[in-house]
């Protein structure tokens, strides 16, 4: 049977009312179990509700009168109360097969499902989708969606994602604009697979379907030392990265003046792999795919300046070093230039190797407990280290291998502090650490 599992009962709340508690399951809302939560919420919206509930000693019924729009106020355990739609696909590039081993099993969980989708904003290929799932999409009108394309041509799409039915992409897409649903798609691009002329026509595809399909994200694809067949993925050159920088500029500027916004969008990565320039923020409009790590940088950089005049002349004496990856100094390089002129104040970027997955890993989110012990291990005692909060999982506080700051800064006798990834926290947490 199917049980929405509560996590947590909000204070001051209708469950808190009622006294339901973490633990307890949700088995029947007006005599229907739930299947995830697009549709409790469904359900929840009558203001007379009939509920049955599965607590420690036994079930319990209640009888409840409530106005339109109030909400219960639990948080679920997981958003999906039957079974996640597991992918079938077997991806070139998947990062989930590249992964390493005997990590937290959450980790190697390959979805595919739609409801996930439209809830946390995960990609899904609609390789894994039926009629029924359309069906639901239309009735519930579950916009925005966002998916995985990689290529629109057929056969190549076939290949990418080993799959024979993941030649419908553009019917498909087709499919959930006309029943009103706004898209945001994404290429995770493969030089030498889905490049070139066909990532032209992915976009020259695309872009016709607009406004339904909202944007495309070109992100470069990640590659750990735990791959197979590591030759059949070079890494971006600056060379390659500046090409492609520049075609996906002309396109840019083709439907700014043709739709009004620039429509495709490159990862942060690929700029900084360019040495360029990260474009202006009104070239990314309203950031349309922040959590794919399109246009994060250039946030965290017009944060910094637009509050740069009210940076402190002096502080009390400190020293502080900011441990991050590669890229990520890349951006941080400006603002430590001004950081720097603070009297009393000395910071340092130090640049954490991937020892983990590997060199080719260059970004933030990817470090681990075991590469700042390894990278951070000649630092002096009572240091304090800054790391983004960015390393860590959301919610848990912990790092890719299972660690802790606490775990790192205790074996190596420094003091590690967790900063939220915008400048003005950065900012923060040097000045009132010192005053």
């Amino acid at each position: 049977m199917v049980k929405a599992v509560i996590a947590e009962v909000l204070p001051n709340s209708l469950a808190a009312e009622i006294g339901l508690e973490p633990g307890d399951k949700i088995i029947k809302v007006n005599n229907k179990p739930p299947e995830d939560l697009i549709h409790f919420q469904y359900l929840w919206a009558d203001e007379e509700i009939e509920l049955l509930v599965e607590k420690q000693d036994g079930e319990i019924f209640f009888e409840i009168e409530k106005e339109y729009d109030e909400t219960l106020g639990v948080v679920f355990e997981q958003a999906v109360f039957d079974k996640i739609r597991h992918c079938q696909n077997k991806c070139l590039f998947c990062f989930i097969e590249q992964m390493a081993p005997a990590m937290r099993p959450s980790l190697y969980e390959k979805d595919d499902d739609y409801r996930l989708s439209f809830l946390q904003g995960n990609f899904i290929t609609l390789t894994n989708m039926k009629k029924g799932d359309f069906d639901r999409i239309k009735e519930y009108h579950l916009s925005p969606l966002y998916v995985s394309v990689h290529t629109t041509n057929p056969s190549l799409r076939q290949t990418i994602l080993d799959n024979p039915h993941a030649d419908k992409i553009m019917e498909q897409l087709k499919s959930l604009v006309e029943l009103g649903i706004r898209v945001h798609t994404q290429v995770v691009l493969c030089p030498g697979i889905n490049d070139g002329e066909y990532l032209e026509r992915t976009i020259d595809d695309l872009s016709p379907l607009w406004p339904g399909i909202q944007s495309l994200a070109i992100v470069p694809v990640g590659v750990t030392n735990f791959r197979k067949n590591l030759e059949r993925f070079p890494s971006f050159s600056k060379g390659y990265a500046q090409k492609l920088v520049n075609m996906v500029s002309e396109k840019q500027s083709y439907f700014r003046n043709k739709i009004g916004n620039s429509f495709v969008y490159l990862g942060d990565e690929i700029y900084l792999q360019a040495q360029t320039y990260f474009p202006p923020s009104k070239h990314y409009d309203d950031f349309p795919q922040i959590e794919n790590g399109v246009g994060v940088s250039r946030i965290f950089l017009d944060d910094f300046f637009k509050n740069k005049n009210n940076l402190p002349a002096s502080i009390k004496k400190q020293r502080y070093i900011i441990a991050t990856s590669k890229l990520g100094k890349k951006v941080l390089e400006p603002i430590i230039f001004y950081l720097k002129k603070i009297e009393g104040l000395e910071i340092d970027i130090k640049v954490i190797e991937n020892v983990f997955f590997g060199s080719r890993v260059t970004v933030n989110g990817l470090l681990t407990g075991q590469d700042l012990l390894e990278g951070l291990k000649d630092i002096t005692p009572d240091s304090q280290v800054l790391i983004s909060e960015i390393m860590l999982k959301k919610g848990e506080g912990i790092f890719l291998d299972g660690l802790t700051p606490e775990d790192v800064g205790q074996k190596l006798g420094i003091k590690i502090i967790v900063v939220k990834n915008n400048a003005q926290s950065l900012i923060n947490c040097i000045i009132s650490r010192n005053f």
